[in-house]
């Protein structure tokens, strides 16, 4: 599998639909795509790759066989874009979350859907970005080790 493409991520109706390219056959691209959840673990497609089992010919072709299978299948929707904080920085996705004034992030690398965030609260989502992409520059390891 090639990287994911965080920056032509779409969120819709509460899943982020997250495309990459699965394979090439006669030098034309075939796309895929993952999602995540904005309720995690509590829905059945949270990290799932392409359960409308169909794959596309572009970026735009595969968001929306994804958004026609959300529609179709979701087991809720909400209006509400949890994904919007989301940036990219490295080919890293970095989604930034708010609760209670207080702010937190999850972190996924350019391969694979795991979490790398560490549990670490922020009075700012400049503090919480900053602390990021310090930690993915090198710069929060080297001022730990002095």
């Amino acid at each position: 599998m090639s990287r994911l493409l965080y920056e032509s991520s779409v969120s819709y109706k509460g899943y982020l639909i997250i495309p990459f390219i699965f394979g090439k056959v006669d030098n034309y691209e075939i796309f895929s795509y993952k999602l995540l959840s904005e309720i995690g673990r509590k829905s059945h497609f949270h990290k799932v790759e392409n359960p409308a089992k169909v794959y596309g010919i572009s970026i735009r072709n595969i968001v929306d066989i994804a958004q026609e299978h959300i529609d179709i299948n979701a087991e809720f929707i909400s209006y509400e874009d949890g994904f919007r904080s989301r940036y990219v920085y490295r080919h890293n996705l970095i989604i930034v979350f708010k609760e209670k004034n207080k702010f937190f992030y999850d972190h996924y690398p350019p391969e694979f859907l795991n979490n790398l965030a560490a549990p670490k609260l922020f009075s700012s989502e400049y503090e919480c970005l900053r602390w990021v992409q310090e930690g993915l520059d090198g710069r929060n390891i080297r001022k730990n080790l002095q």
